[in-house]
């Protein structure tokens, strides 16, 4: 196909490593893109195509594991490059080979994933926009993160959540929107380097037993909010746990902010996918206000 030898020598331009002129095969790769195993004189590379209007978000992605490796604290794939061809946008990445994940690979990811958690900035947010999965992820700075988090996160979803007809989420969205100071009361987060789309299918282990991560949607904020999101779709083991904790203890209210920040990724998938999250965001809506009755 024309549109991959396009692409190959893209790749090959940006990168210095000629290609074979298509993909060996496709990949699994989450339902917004296509992805591809992409044979080059430098390796394998794992390579996602889309329309030409993905190239944005394939930058900023290719941005923010640019900042997780000057981190070094957790391995990410390197980036060959991000660009476009035959009305195709796409993003090369160093091919990573998955194995099993043992409880010592998830004990290094807690205390990598901690100290990733180290590395802070002076306000909250990053220096461009980007994606959580397909939806736009507002970052511009600011000072509070409780403003930052009732501004750039909760309020862009439950307006679109509005926007795509989830009526029964409009007798808690204003009600939630104003009590976060109280939810959120007395607590000062650090603005932490996030993942900040960190779920099960975005890490893997290496064949070294080093834990690697991907797919990032990348953020300084709250650091709970990583560890939240692990919480929500299951796949990380008491091991993780426990080293991250033993590296960087989680302070007093953690729990329920973590209700709070997980509605942020639950109102995206029913943004995105529908369903039962509506419903799902409505249930989660109404246990975080309880907490403030009496």
């Amino acid at each position: 196909m024309e549109a991959f030898a396009a692409i190959a020598r893209e790749i090959a331009a940006i990168s210095g490593s000629p290609c074979q002129d298509s993909p060996e095969r496709r990949v699994a790769g989450g339902s917004i893109n296509l992805c591809y195993r992409w044979l080059s004189d430098a390796g394998p590379l794992f390579v996602k195509v889309a329309a030409r209007a993905a190239l944005a978000a394939f930058e900023a992605e290719a941005a923010g594991l640019a900042e997780l490796a000057a981190a070094n604290a957790v391995r990410v794939p390197r980036v060959l490059g991000a660009g476009h061809a035959a009305a195709r946008a796409f993003l090369a990445l160093e091919w990573l080979t998955a194995a099993r994940a043992d409880g010592a690979c998830e004990r290094r990811l807690g205390e990598q994933l901690a100290a990733l958690h180290r590395v802070t900035a002076a306000s909250f947010g990053w220096s461009r926009d980007n994606t959580i999965g397909s939806t736009p992820q507002a970052n511009a700075p600011c000072n509070d993160w409780t403003e930052f988090f009732r501004e750039r996160r909760l309020k862009p979803q439950l307006a679109l959540a509005a926007a795509n007809g989830y009526a029964e989420l409009d007798p808690w969205a204003d009600r939630l929107l104003e009590s976060l100071p109280q939810l959120l009361a007395g607590h000062r987060p650090q603005a932490s380097l996030l993942h900040g789309d960190l779920w099960a299918g975005n890490w893997l282990a290496l064949a070294t037993g080093e834990p690697a991560l991907f797919d990032p949607a990348v953020y300084y904020g709250d650091r709970e909010a990583d560890l939240a999101m692990t919480r929500l779709f299951g796949g990380f083991g008491a091991a993780f746990y426990r080293a991250y904790e033993a590296a960087a203890p989680l302070p007093e209210g953690a729990s329920l902010r973590c209700e709070l920040y997980n509605l942020y990724h639950v109102l995206n998938h029913a943004n995105l996918f529908g369903g039962g999250y509506p419903g799902q965001a409505r249930a989660m809506m109404q246990r975080l206000l309880s907490q403030l009755r009496g």
